[in-house]
C-alpha cells in the first residue's frame, strides 16, 4: 500500500468515525472509543478484500469498498455491545 492510499484510510476512517460520534453522541472516550473501531474496520475490511482477490469500489491500492463496509460494522458491532448496561454490587 503506497504511502498515499494509507494518509487517504486513515483520513477517510477517522471521518467515519467522526460522524458516528456526532451521530450517536457521547464524550470524549467515546470519540476515541468510535475513532479506534473505525480503524480497525477499515484495516480488517481492506485487509479481507485483498486477501480473497475482491474488488468493489477500489481508489488505487486502497479497496474502499469494502473497508467503508468493515468500519461501519465495527461501528455498528461496537456501538451495540457498548450498550449492555454495568452490573452493579
Amino acid at each position: 500500500m503506497t504511502f498515499p492510499a494509507l494518509l487517504f484510510a486513515f483520513l477517510l476512517s477517522s471521518f467515519y468515525g467522526a460522524v458516528f460520534h456526532f451521530y450517536r453522541g457521547g464524550g470524549f472516550g467515546r470519540l476515541i472509543y468510535y475513532l479506534v473501531l473505525s480503524y480497525a474496520g477499515f484495516s480488517t475490511g481492506h485487509f479481507i478484500a485483498s486477501q480473497m482477490g475482491w474488488v468493489f469500489l477500489s481508489v488505487g491500492s486502497l479497496h474502499l469498498g469494502l473497508a467503508t463496509l468493515g468500519s461501519f460494522l465495527f461501528l455498528i458491532a461496537g456501538y451495540w455491545l457498548s450498550l449492555v448496561p454495568e452490573r452493579l454490587g
